[in-house]
């Protein structure tokens, strides 16, 4: 097995150990994007403490499994602007050329801050650059406070919110890594264990995942018919979404209870029309049994 490929399980397992699964709606994944953590604590080390903190806990959610991680807000709009580009006639056309209209949307947004650091670490140098520049240390401790909050990208409201205290040494990754995946740190995951900072946000990290998993249980997951006939239902997700041949959903007509005077969707109740199962998942949609009455358009959800 390629080292690569060892060092994805390796984290894999690290974070299994570290939390306890939770497998929201039979393991159906939510997309979700990760804004960067600004440093409110005015801590001043060798490495950027928010983007490095921000970009493992991406990386950590991604090899989790139970999201559709997306790109940070800087990375989808040079997206757009790419998409602009091909879109402008000067740039060759083709099958590969980005187009509009095409990125996924974010179901969930996770927002945060890095509110206080505390390091008394001393002596030594060791593994861990940060664009070239040599970080480490060797002796003392280090905790890291972090707000995180779990964001509805439909109506902007936040759905959960939690305080995390990582400290160096209680909880790791315990995974050596290598490549950009870690935003301009260089060397290895085992040398960023070296620094107590690092190992504080490791921590951190870890706690994070499991708050993120933990909110999923209850938040609605929902898909849509995009075509109905006498030989089939097709549902706009698939297998990136977590969806396997034999899943049974429900599909209906949702109706919204709307504020009158705010415009505020207070409740959502879903008529069910009947129950469909998947007979084969593809990457991005669900071929699924025929349901007299189904139309274009009707909502769909896992089956109780």
């Amino acid at each position: 097995m390629k080292r690569n490929q060892q060092w994805r399980l390796a984290l894999v397992a690290a974070l299994m150990a570290g939390s306890v699964a939770v497998h929201a709606q039979g393991n159906l994944r939510y997309s979700i994007t990760v804004s960067k953590f600004p440093n409110e604590a005015g801590w001043s080390g060798q490495w950027d403490l928010g983007h490095g903190f921000t970009t493992i806990l991406t990386d950590a959610l991604q090899q989790n499994g139970n999201f559709i991680v997306l790109g940070d807000s800087q990375m989808r709009q040079a997206a757009m602007a790419e998409q602009d580009f091909a879109a402008s006639g000067r740039v060759a056309g083709g099958r590969k050329a980005p187009k509009i209209g095409r990125m996924t949307p974010a179901q969930l947004l996770v927002r945060g801050s890095i509110t206080h650091v505390q390091d008394e670490t001393t002596g030594g140098r060791g593994g861990l650059s940060f664009k070239g520049i040599s970080l480490g240390g060797s002796k003392g401790k280090a905790e890291v406070n972090i707000t995180i909050y779990l964001v509805d990208s439909e109506t902007g409201q936040v759905k959960a919110s939690q305080k995390v205290v990582g400290v160096a040494g209680r909880r790791g990754l315990g995974v050596g890594y290598h490549g950009s995946a870690l935003g301009g740190l260089g060397g290895n995951l085992e040398g960023f264990q070296k620094d107590n900072v690092g190992k504080a946000c490791e921590d951190a990290v870890v706690q994070c995942v499991e708050f993120l998993e933990g909110q999923l249980e209850s938040i609605p997951w929902e898909a849509s018919v995009m075509l109905a006939s006498d030989s089939r239902v097709v549902i706009n997700r698939g297998t990136r979404e977590g969806i396997e041949s034999g899943m049974a959903f429900q599909v209906g007509s949702i109706e919204e209870l709307v504020d009158p005077d705010t415009g505020e969707v207070l409740d959502v109740e879903l008529t069910t029309l009947g129950t469909v199962t998947v007979t084969q998942a593809k990457e991005k949609i669900a071929y699924c049994t025929p349901l007299a009455g189904a139309a274009k358009g009707m909502s769909v959800r896992p089956a109780p």
